[in-house]
């Protein structure tokens, strides 16, 4: 696909992906600086937020430096000089954090061994299959059939995942508090209405008819709902975390007079909890 791109679309792409990659940083920075607000048996979700954004930090500025290598300003325009604008870089990002943003929301509630084993399982699967069904499609021409069957395929494992989030998770929240039910309602929307972007990105190059408006829209919605889908996801589940432990009676050493001691009394750290997964 040889391309030429106006100012203002080149820029509009260009800006985004700066976007992307200041928001992970900035979300990277923020979940390494609370941590220690988080009780250390609840830690293991953030630091699954931590690992996310990192990875999707290090895949933007690939993918900012392969559209920056892969466009010339000529004449006033930006054409694509021969050298390839490298979409694995995406794939490989969403193949390594979606199995990733899943594992942050069932283990920050601390179901029992069993139900978090077979979630973690089913979910990491189906989001695997998701991604690796979705990459043929994304590399076929855009009007042809490939593009669309391989896009079928790949919302089958999608539809899998909403069902295991709103009725095999929703069955496992009478133990916990409504505030935390709460919360967790408002991730699964957050999958929903995050993810159906998505899509709509992928279709983007089917549906517009200049080649050059669909690569905008479909780099800068791909973009947009990373942003949705990783930083904010992980703020929710901070907050989930955040409220599992005031439940427990955490309290950050040095707050208060019980500070020392409830430092002193913390539970196994993150390695032990990855283990009892």
């Amino acid at each position: 696909m040889d391309l030429t791109l106006s100012e203002n679309q080149y820029n509009l792409v260009y800006n985004s992906f700066s976007f992307v990659i200041a928001a992970m940083g900035a979300a990277l920075i923020f979940f390494l600086l609370v941590r220690n607000r988080v009780a250390p048996r609840h830690r293991m979700a953030l630091t699954l937020s931590t690992l996310v954004v990192a990875i999707a930090l290090y895949h933007y500025v690939r993918i900012f430096n392969s559209w920056s290598d892969a466009f010339s300003f000529v004449g006033g325009e930006f054409v694509q000089n021969g050298t390839p604008f490298n979409e694995g870089y995406r794939y490989v990002d969403w193949l390594l954090t979606v199995p990733l943003l899943l594992a942050e929301l069932v283990v920050v509630l601390k179901l029992s061994k069993g139900k978090t084993r077979s979630l973690l399982v089913r979910l990491t699967i189906a989001a695997t299959a998701m991604i690796l069904l979705g990459w043929p499609g994304e590399v076929a021409d855009p009007d042809s059939t490939a593009r669309t069957v391989w896009g079928v395929l790949s919302t089958i494992p999608f539809l899998y995942i909403l069902y295991v989030l709103f009725v095999e998770l929703g069955r496992s929240l009478g133990r916990q508090s409504g505030r935390v039910r709460t919360l967790v309602d408002g991730l699964r929307y957050i999958i929903l209405a995050t993810w159906g972007v998505y899509p709509l990105a992928y279709m983007a190059p089917s549906l517009i008819d200049d080649e050059a408006t669909a690569e905008v829209v479909r780099q800068v919605g791909y973009s947009v709902a990373d942003v949705l889908a990783k930083p904010l996801f992980g703020l929710l589940v901070l907050a989930i975390a955040l409220a599992k432990s005031r439940e427990d009676g955490y309290v950050e050493a040095g707050d208060t007079a019980d500070g020392l001691e409830a430092e002193v009394d913390r539970v196994p750290d993150d390695a032990s909890e990855l283990a009892d997964a």
